[in-house]
């Protein structure tokens, strides 16, 4: 009527939506409250600029200050039914009156019971309280004994995706309220994503539940509590389906120490942690070894008196100086928050070089040994089992606990529990007992693979020979021929001259040592062609189609980094394979001659 309206068209746009209420989202300006940033920004920068808090990795330390340079006044007030009330009250004329509860506000502006005062509905941000956390969990505002004890702190550890959410909020608040930083050290840890490297969230249904992967689940019941409660329920068939497809049979049993094992294991400096079933398999594996292990040394230290040894023999003082050294090793990987390195540190002792290599060197010494020998071995096997033990046992808590109970009487250790007891500390090492176990492993290695390459039967003795060398190769095989002899299935020894014929001898190298097995007569020349023949082709083809790929450019340039790299490792490996059967036909073939 008054010939404002200039003209009406229709203007086509996208309604946005809520992603999981699917309600229009219609923006508007709305009061809020908000804390001026800038003021506690600076001093929680300089706290990182001169070394009082520092990220490990370092480089998180970038991704700190490119946000805090940029920051803006902070908005704390959340449109939520849950959170801390915002601790703000109004009265009729929209007056605002701030307190510790309303007596507090009205004692504040002076203002009587008589004016009605109503309570903003607002909460605060989860991140506003998260942010006061290091401090007012400890009795803050009152000065406290732990207050005083544990603030600051040492370590802060958390995911990279929070450190301006949670980890620079609390900076900000400790410094401006305590007067100091809130920690030391920040630890930043990837996450944890599925097998195929995206991230886990209940809309896809790719999240895992500890409780699953310690107690197992069925396959009905995982389908279940992935499709139930969904936000997009929509999505439950696809879900559904791609259970069943990863999860055939559900999920096993692995227990709470293989779980917790793995992700130890998995805690590179990286952004992202790629969890599967498979890595967490092979740590149960590695539980069920320990136990298996602990088994054995209480067997053989059963009903036997231990007592501290007057000498140890060269197995014995090997296992104890690799220990040393595997404690300190592990010390500085804890100090640098390799928690991955650490943990690969243990598995490799505890596995590799405990069980496999010293219980197989005990054997000989507890059945052919004097007792004072035996006894010597027994001390060890128990000693070295209950420092691993300790060694293991932030790890993995449980197993360790129950193993060492059963390991401490036997030693004479006094105490409850292991989560009492003192972190082992590094000791002497014995390089020459290194070395002369070092050169056993290397000829036993020797044969064994010999025995693999050629099919030959565990149980079968061979004879065994040696060419070159020096003084030191010689006398360590006196030492070691009666381990030789019984761990090497040995029928018999000996040493060829320099210039001796030894083309129909299988042979692996020690240094210039060089370990012989006379072939003629041991061997189905024939059959073993043959079985090598028919392996070497298998390989020649996987070789090929190694060669192909990477002979392909779009693959090359295209393909992640990794799998790339990947793909030169298995081409190489390829090459050393084919290579390898090679040498045993024309070793095979010599015989025929």
């Amino acid at each position: 009527a008054a010939g404002l309206l200039e003209k009406i068209e229709n203007h086509r746009m996208v309604i946005p939506r809520g992603d999981r209420s699917h309600a229009v989202v219609e923006p508007y300006l709305t009061d809020q409250w908000y804390v001026k940033i800038e003021p506690l920004a600076k001093p929680a920068i300089e706290a990182v600029e001169d070394g009082r808090i520092q990220f490990v990795p370092e480089n998180w330390s970038r991704t700190y200050f490119d946000w805090m340079h940029r920051i803006e006044d902070w908005c704390i007030s959340r449109q939520l039914w849950w959170g801390h009330r915002i601790p703000a009250w109004y009265d009729a004329g929209g007056g605002i009156h701030v307190g510790f509860d309303e007596a507090d506000a009205r004692r504040r502006s002076g203002i009587g019971d008589d004016v009605e005062l109503a309570q903003d509905d607002d909460v605060l941000d989860t991140w506003f309280s998260s942010a006061l956390w290091p401090f007012t969990t400890l009795g803050w505002p009152e000065q406290t004994g732990r207050l005083e004890r544990f603030y600051p702190t040492t370590v802060l550890v958390t995911g990279f995706d929070i450190i301006f959410f949670w980890v620079a909020r609390m900076m900000m608040m400790g410094l401006h309220f305590m007067g100091d930083v809130p920690f030391r050290q920040v630890y930043i840890h990837g996450l944890i994503r599925d097998s195929h490297g995206h991230k886990m969230s209940k809309s896809k249904g790719n999240v895992l539940d500890p409780i699953d992967l310690i107690d197992g689940v069925e396959l009905e019941t995982l389908v279940s509590k992935r499709t139930t409660g969904l936000m997009q329920p929509q999505m439950a068939p696809a879900i559904e389906k791609a259970t069943r497809r990863e999860f055939p049979d559900g999920i096993p049993a692995f227990g709470c120490d293989a779980l917790r094992f793995t992700f130890a294991a998995l805690a590179t400096q990286g952004r992202d942690i790629r969890f599967d079933l498979g890595r967490i398999e092979g740590n149960r594996n590695f539980c069920n070894k320990l136990w298996n292990a602990a088994r054995y040394v209480l067997m053989q230290t059963d009903g036997h008196r231990i007592e501290a040894p007057e000498a140890l023999s060269v197995a014995d003082r090997w296992i104890r100086s690799r220990a040393s050294a595997m404690l300190t090793e592990l010390v500085g990987h804890v100090e640098n928050y390799r928690m991955d390195l650490a943990a690969q540190c243990l598995y490799e002792f505890t596995w590799n070089e405990y069980c496999d290599w010293y219980l197989e060197l005990s054997k000989p010494a507890l059945q052919q040994g004097s007792e004072a020998e035996r006894n010597a071995t027994r001390h060890t096997l128990l000693s070295v089992l209950e420092t691993c033990l300790r060694a293991l046992h932030p790890f993995m808590p449980f197993i360790t606990e129950e193993i060492w109970q059963r390991v401490k009487e036997p030693l004479g250790i006094a105490g409850e529990s292991i989560m009492r007891q003192r972190f082992p500390e590094p000791g002497a090492t014995d390089p020459e007992a290194q070395a002369d176990i070092d050169w056993l492993k290397q000829v036993l290695q020797g044969t064994r693979r010999i025995r693999s390459e050629l099919n030959l039967a565990p149980s079968l003795r061979l004879a065994i020979r040696f060419q070159g060398g020096d003084a030191g190769d010689r006398a360590r095989f006196e030492q070691f021929e009666p381990l030789l002899a019984s761990l090497a299935r040995a029928e018999s020894f000996g040493w060829f001259n320099a210039d001796a014929d030894t083309s129909k001898c299988a042979v692996a190298l020690v240094g210039d040592l060089k370990v012989l097995i006379p072939l003629e007569g041991l061997v189905d020349v024939q059959s073993e062609l043959g079985r090598i023949e028919k392996l070497m082709a298998k390989e020649q083809a996987d070789l090929e189609r190694s060669r192909t790929k990477m002979g392909n450019r779009r693959f090359v340039e295209n393909a992640p980094a990794e799998v790339v790299e990947q793909e030169k490792e298995r081409l190489a490996t390829h090459e050393a394979n084919v290579e390898r059967f090679r040498e045993q036909v024309r070793r095979l073939e010599s015989l025929r001659n």
